[in-house]
């Protein structure tokens, strides 16, 4: 299996039996000189997944790898693992619900190939997801324009093409907490867009809660850069000066007038500056749990088992 081929799409799967295979036949009949393949992460998922995914292994009509996966990682994990698997000189990510058109990937690898970009995020006319989504969507744009270096108007989509160089640089992290998007962006500047069509979704329902989005924009905010701290650094300074003036107009208040006790005034400063403690000792707080659960090996995805199938010898690692 170590043959290079042109093109590999990696599609973590969970939830996707209904849609799953609609989506690898489409792919299967694509045009892509120098061939493709597959890779399908089942990433623990609770519904007939990996019963359908091993179906497609059987009549695979291009090189199918699956790799499954023994709980639930999350997609960005599952993605991590189906990129060590990928052999292609360019490598594309997309779910498997068919939001993103099959149609389009050769468009955007070819995109890719033909401006020399490292990576090329693909973004929407207008998206087909719910309101809350896309506001937090881009709220975490915004955040990720002061953070992580992101380049002016691109929008971190999960449906995306890398060259091979930029796939082997963000596979050398091997933490628990990996966040693509954010690896990317400290490898290269060799970053597009291209606009693509997004579809409504076909079945049931999207996979992100809001507590998957909130984890999701943790691993960006704390993984890859220490402005939260500094952040609380500034806060801290900036509320230790007003407290230093409100002092001093105290002292003199009491100096020159018979002012009575400040009740109010005293509690809403109080509150104030506790509520800053507090944030910033949670903020402090998830820095060392992240460190102390690398210290103890918390893996990114344990592989039950890859299988492979299609026109090349299948074989069972």
């Amino acid at each position: 299996m170590s043959t290079p081929i042109a093109l590999s799409i990696v599609v973590p799967v969970y939830n996707g039996a209904k849609s799953v295979g609609s989506l690898v036949e489409a792919l299967s009949g694509l045009e892509v000189p120098g061939g493709l393949e597959i890779v399908l992460v089942n990433d623990g998922s609770p519904d007939d997944s990996l019963r359908v995914c091993r179906e497609l292994l059987a009549g695979a009509r291009v090189p199918l790898t699956l790799v499954d996966l023994a709980r639930n990682f999350g997609e960005h994990n599952a993605v991590m693992a189906g990129l060590r698997q990928a052999r292609g000189a360019h490598v594309i990510t997309m779910d498997d619900d068919l939001q993103n058109p099959p149609s389009e990937v050769v468009r955007l690898w070819r995109h890719a190939r033909e401006n020399d970009l490292d990576v090329v995020y693909t973004f929407y006319a207008q998206k087909q997801h719910a309101w809350w989504r896309n506001l937090g969507s881009r709220f975490t744009n915004w955040c990720a324009d002061v953070l992580i270096d992101k380049p002016k108007g691109v929008y971190l989509s999960s449906f995306r093409c890398m060259s091979a160089f930029a796939v082997q640089q963000v596979l050398r992290y091997e933490g628990p907490f990996p966040y693509v998007d954010g690896q990317l962006m400290q490898v290269t500047q060799r970053i597009g867009r291209l606009q693509v069509e997004h579809l409504p979704r076909q079945e049931g329902r999207s996979n992100y809660t809001l507590r998957r989005l909130i984890r999701l924009w943790l691993n960006m905010f704390l993984n890859f850069s220490v402005m939260p701290l500094r952040i609380s650094a500034m806060l801290g300074l900036a509320f230790a000066a007003i407290g230093l003036l409100v002092a001093v107009i105290v002292i003199i208040e009491a100096i020159l007038t018979d002012t009575p006790p400040g009740y109010a005034s005293l509690m809403a400063a109080f509150l104030i500056v506790s509520g800053v403690q507090l944030v910033s000792l949670g903020m402090i707080g998830e820095y060392l749990g992240r460190l102390y659960l690398l210290s103890n090996r918390k893996p990114q995805s344990i592989v039950r088992e890859v299988l492979r199938g299609g026109p090349d010898t299948a074989r069972q690692d």
